[in-house]
């Protein structure tokens, strides 16, 4: 009997010390796998994470985080008084210039409006209020009745355009007469003292080294010089040319016949050869050609002689 409980508290005890063994054994591996974020057997849980149902995020007020005109960073507020003041300011500064400008170009004097590198002149007619610049008695061209020509006139639009010279294409480049010389519609407040008086058919004309000048408001403007005027002298610089019967003097786009001591001007003569334009002409284009208007006058650009000419050309209507 002493044996069998001897052997029962053997048996218990090595029970009691097993359940003590696995209990610990078992709590050490929660540890571990607590510690590794993991649970052994059945459905892995995860720690629940409490997360706010409605995140909010904060405002943002983006006309705060703009950087402003200044680079600040800081929204500029402007009045919008002050901001139509200003503008309003400015149009009225603007056209105070404005009209300031516009007023000097209307009071320049001096009537240098034309530019002399261009090939079409523009020229300030406001004063000419009584002047008729397009003069067609200087411009209107005379027929040569001597020489016949040889080649077929250019037909285009109704018209006959008659030359001597064939027809050979060269840029219209206005040639500088000199500082004294202006062309048609050229207004000036005075008179060198050099300047004369001429009649014809009763209106009064004032002669200038070669320029024809009318009384306008407030001073005189260049025209083209009268058919029939008369003076002693012509510029030096006068081209002599020949129209077939006689020799005319031709300067600045005038033509002279010497009279006794005197010299007359007269229209241009069809077929006379001149070798420059002066300012005042614009390239016309008619057709296939380009000629060069002086007033009413047609010029051809031609070639002579290897140089660079023009010659009056003869229009007529192609009946």
């Amino acid at each position: 009997m002493k044996n069998i409980k001897k052997n029962l508290k053997k048996i218990a005890l090595i029970c009691l010390m097993g359940s003590f063994f696995l209990i610990s054994f078992d709590s050490i591996a929660q540890r571990g796998h607590n510690g590794g974020n993991g649970i052994r057997g059945g459905a892995k849980s995860r720690p629940a994470v409490n997360r706010p149902a409605n995140q909010s995020r904060p405002a943002v007020n983006r006309s705060t985080t703009r950087p402003g005109s200044n680079g600040s960073g800081t929204k500029i507020n402007r009045p919008s008084n002050a901001s139509n003041t200003n503008i309003n300011n400015r149009k009225a500064n603007i056209n105070n210039n404005t009209t300031r400008n516009s007023g000097n170009r209307n009071t320049n004097i001096s009537g240098n409006t034309v530019n002399r590198n261009r090939n079409n002149v523009n020229i300030d007619r406001s004063r000419n209020n009584n002047i008729n610049i397009n003069n067609n008695r200087n411009t209107v061209v005379r027929r040569n009745t001597v020489v016949v020509y040889n080649r077929p006139p250019y037909r285009y639009g109704g018209y006959r355009y008659n030359t001597f010279h064939p027809y050979y294409f060269h840029p219209y480049h206005p040639f500088y007469y000199g500082p004294v010389w202006h062309p048609w519609g050229f207004f000036v407040a005075t008179l060198a003292v050099t300047a004369i008086v001429v009649s014809v058919e009763s209106t009064q004309y004032h002669y200038d080294q070669g320029v024809w000048y009318a009384p306008s408001n407030g001073g005189y403007t260049a025209v083209p010089a009268p058919v029939g005027g008369t003076v002693n002298n012509i510029p030096s610089g006068a081209e002599t040319v020949n129209t077939g019967t006689v020799n005319n003097y031709y300067y600045g786009g005038t033509y002279y016949e010497k009279e006794g001591s005197s010299y007359k001007v007269v229209p241009p003569t069809a077929g006379t050869v001149v070798d420059n334009l002066p300012e005042g002409g614009e390239e016309v284009t008619i057709g296939d050609v380009k000629y060069v208007k002086f007033g009413e006058t047609y010029y051809q650009p031609v070639q002579v002689d290897g140089k660079s000419k023009y010659e009056v050309v003869l229009v007529e209507e192609d009946k």
